[in-house]
């Protein structure tokens, strides 16, 4: 399958380029660590407000995407992300985008069919899942670390899109971005003990263990869970970018954070233009 997240003019993110092609008026991708105004140890193009940054480079980072991709900033939208399951419609844009103060709380997933709005989501290894009902309009983030995985958020997300846009499975159109790949994920049995319970195909995603310990591919995990919800294997992308063996263009909390004690976030955007809009990035 071709590599659905793909460099375009050497820009500081990665667009879901079949999806935009596909479908004009929508923006969807994801950034890498370049380019940006941040320092170390969250140089450059950090996203999160919530590691340890200054708040100033972060914002000026955010506001920098948002005029790449021709969205205004009063577009940015985020939610609190807690390794949880807990999905969440959006009905205005702005929540989050220069302060945690009014973040969207206790959520991992994001929905909308606004125009207008930019969903976003932040990572340093867990997965990103981006959704798109073609028929409705809706489009949706959910941030799958292993926890959110296990408890399936991918099928809180189509339920919920099932429930307020009528979204049916086979419709749907799932991409799982730049993540921690099989071949960099190491587990111990406290967390295979649940993964062995949250989808039967389970199996798929999982390396024989070897001292005890195995390698667990969270993007294959997600697309059993995803397969199991009727959604169809063709109307899945998956990346092969794994952030932990490209440090050199991702930010990584497993290999990363044991040596510096942190590092910086990647965004997960996605969201519909509204013409009646100014696509300039330093919109309040």
């Amino acid at each position: 399958m071709r590599e659905p997240f793909v460099m375009v003019e050497e820009k500081p993110f990665l667009r879901l380029l079949e999806w935009e092609s596909r479908f004009p008026g929508l923006v969807a991708g994801f950034t890498m660590r370049t380019g940006g105004e941040s320092e170390q140890p969250y140089g450059s193009f950090n996203m999160g407000l919530h590691v340890g940054d200054e708040a100033q480079h972060v914002v000026a980072n955010r506001k920098k995407l948002a005029k790449q991709v021709e969205m205004p900033f009063a577009s940015w939208t985020c939610a609190e992300q807690v390794h949880g399951n807990q999905v969440c419609q959006v009905v205005a844009a702005g929540a989050g985008r220069e302060s945690l103060n009014d973040v969207i709380s206790a959520a991992d997933g994001l929905f909308t069919e606004q125009k207008g709005v930019l969903l976003t989501s932040f990572y340093a290894d867990c997965v990103p899942l981006f959704f798109l009902d073609p028929v409705s309009g809706a489009i949706g983030l959910a941030h799958a670390g292993w926890k959110g995985t296990v408890h399936r958020i991918a099928e809180e997300m189509v339920k919920s899109l099932q429930l307020q846009h009528q979204t049916k499975p086979q419709d749907l159109l799932v991409a799982i971005g730049p993540s921690i790949g099989g071949c960099c994920y190491e587990v111990d049995e406290r967390i295979m003990s649940q993964v062995r319970t949250c989808v039967r195909d389970w199996e798929s995603a999982v390396t024989p263990p070897q001292n005890g310990r195995y390698m667990l591919d969270l993007r294959r995990l997600n697309t059993a869970i995803l397969l199991e919800l009727d959604i169809a294997m063709e109307n899945i992308s998956s990346t092969e970018w794994c952030t932990s063996c490209r440090t050199d263009m991702f930010f990584s909390h497993r290999k990363e954070a044991p040596i510096a004690g942190t590092t910086g976030r990647m965004v997960s955007y996605l969201g519909w233009k509204d013409q009646n809009q100014k696509g300039e990035g330093s919109a309040s």
